[in-house]
């Protein structure tokens, strides 16, 4: 729409001189009083200036002047409303282009912004421009945003200040000045032209989710500002930011048709909250296995909760890949172990769980354990703060009583710990040959420390076509042929990783 397309008949009101009926003392809606039985108007021919024109007494606080006719509000259309007036007598009020924004059933649009720059005339006689431009986005030139809500509006003036003025009006213009606001190249739609406001704070959810659906191939331009969306989206058309974009954090924004880690941090900025952008996206949408980080290098400030990427879940079985990239830890107190020391109580009865451990709250799950019989490898799956319990995951031995535990967070630049489960019950299959495993590690930069592994399982899968099978926990039959305090048992590189 828009460009001048429209011709300006579609848009402008009757003119004074087919009728006063056609104009209202009040919103213009039906119902309203007519200026043809009003003491107050009077149509003037002839006149030197405008021909045919209106003359006006205001007489009430607000005077308001509106056509009965609906003028039609289009998508991407942006219009300006506009006359010429005159004072003959009388106080000068201040002349302001007004309008009442209407949707279907008659309903009104009361939110929006229906009153335009007003003007004062300053000599009698004086001929004086009063105009507005009436539009979809918050762009620089608009006067009235309307958003998309509105489907038509009544559009005339207002008057206001003191009484007893008179005034002539020249019938009024309305007409198309999209052409003002169209970007250069037709295949770009500003998502403003919808009703987006980037002012960090006002919700575009729906102004997004109808620029997307207008698109029909063109890309949508995010232009300068912080577009704050209240709710996950995914969006089929491709973007241009110049602005970014503000979600919550369990809210996705998958875009579907830019699903590069480049266009994610133009949405958002900085690296560090693009790739948990881009990795929710990934982990909430069936259209992608991997996210390619394009051999950047991403400074971390602090650990990265991947499970808040699918936060309503504790599992995540299906294969994902994050690839092509380097993560760094940037130095800051972030990435100090959480260290506390509690003391608690261990019953035999009850071998997994610690009683009456106090400063709890504080403790995180996942942490290792350590003290009086405490084997290696003994950890915290979880805390009940109400019952003061841990709860580990095995028992302890000769360790019966109270005594003071500690309890050690390590920091993981990328925190599965929070997944009860990952990659478990898949279908492996490889085609066009075997190969050797489905899981590796890229070490030419760094190797995993595995040390610090806790609690991977990674089993129930069915491998076709794969050469060494991996598991954990890993059944293994092993044959000792001397006694001997130390074993050494070959898992045949079938542990993961």
């Amino acid at each position: 729409m828009g460009l001048g397309i429209i011709e300006a008949a579609r848009f402008t009101p009757p003119t004074f001189a087919e009728g006063l009926e056609n104009w209202s003392s009040g919103d213009g809606v039906a119902g309203d009083p007519g200026y043809d039985l009003s003491p107050d108007a009077s149509l003037v021919m002839g006149e030197s200036d405008f021909g045919a024109c209106l003359e006006l007494r205001k007489t009430i606080e607000v005077q308001k002047l509106r056509s009965f006719t609906q003028t039609p509000m289009l998508k991407e259309t942006y219009l300006r409303v506009r006359c010429r007036v005159k004072m003959i007598s009388g106080h000068f009020p201040g002349v302001c282009i007004a309008g009442w924004a209407g949707a279907a059933l008659g309903a009104h649009i009361a939110q929006v912004t229906q009153i335009g720059p007003s003007v004062v005339p300053t000599a009698y006689g004086q001929l004086l421009e009063v105009s507005a431009i009436i539009g979809l986005g918050l762009r620089d030139g608009v006067d009235m945003v309307w958003g998309a809500s509105p489907d038509y509006g009544h559009f005339g003036l207002d008057l206001t200040g003191q009484n007893g003025g008179g005034i002539r009006i020249e019938s009024l213009q309305i007409e198309d000045v999209s052409a003002l606001f169209m970007l250069q190249s037709t295949n770009i739609l500003d998502i403003r032209d919808y009703g987006a406001i980037g002012d960090g704070e006002t919700p575009n959810y729906d102004a997004f989710s109808a620029a997307d659906e207008a698109a029909a191939g063109r890309r949508l331009l995010v232009p300068e500002g912080q577009f704050y969306i209240e709710k996950g989206l995914t969006l089929r058309s491709k973007l241009l930011f110049r602005g970014t974009v503000k979600l919550p954090v369990s809210a996705p924004f998958v875009l579907q048709n830019n699903f590069d880690f480049t266009t994610y941090i133009d949405a958002f900025g900085e690296e560090e909250l693009a790739f948990e952008k881009a990795f929710q996206a990934l982990l909430n949408s069936g259209d992608y296995d991997a996210l390619d980080l394009g051999g950047r290098t991403i400074g971390v400030n602090a650990p990265i909760d991947l499970q808040k990427a699918v936060s309503t879940r504790q599992g995540y079985a299906v294969r994902r890949v994050i690839r092509n990239g380097e993560f760094y830890a940037r130095h800051n107190t972030a990435w100090e172990n959480d260290i506390v020391i509690s003391r608690g109580t261990y019953a035999p009865s009850n071998p997994k769980t610690l009683y009456n451990v106090n400063n709890i709250a504080n403790i995180q799950a996942g942490s290792p354990v350590e003290g009086n019989g405490v084997g290696r490898e003994i950890y915290a799956t979880s805390v009940d703060i109400n019952s003061g319990e841990a709860t580990l995951t095995e028992a302890l031995y000769d360790a019966e009583g109270t005594q003071d535990f500690t309890f050690t967070r390590f920091k993981y630049m990328l925190d599965f710990s929070s997944f009860d489960q990952l990659v478990n019950g898949n279908t492996f299959r490889a085609i066009n040959g075997a190969i050797d495993r489905i899981e590796a590690v890229d070490t030419s930069l760094s190797d995993l420390d595995r040390e610090r592994f806790f609690q991977i399982q990674f089993q129930g899968n069915n491998s076709n076509n794969i050469t060494t099978q991996s598991a954990n926990h890993l059944r293994l039959t092993h044959h000792q042929n001397s006694a001997a305090t130390l074993w050494t048992i070959d898992t045949a590189q079938r542990l993961p990783f």
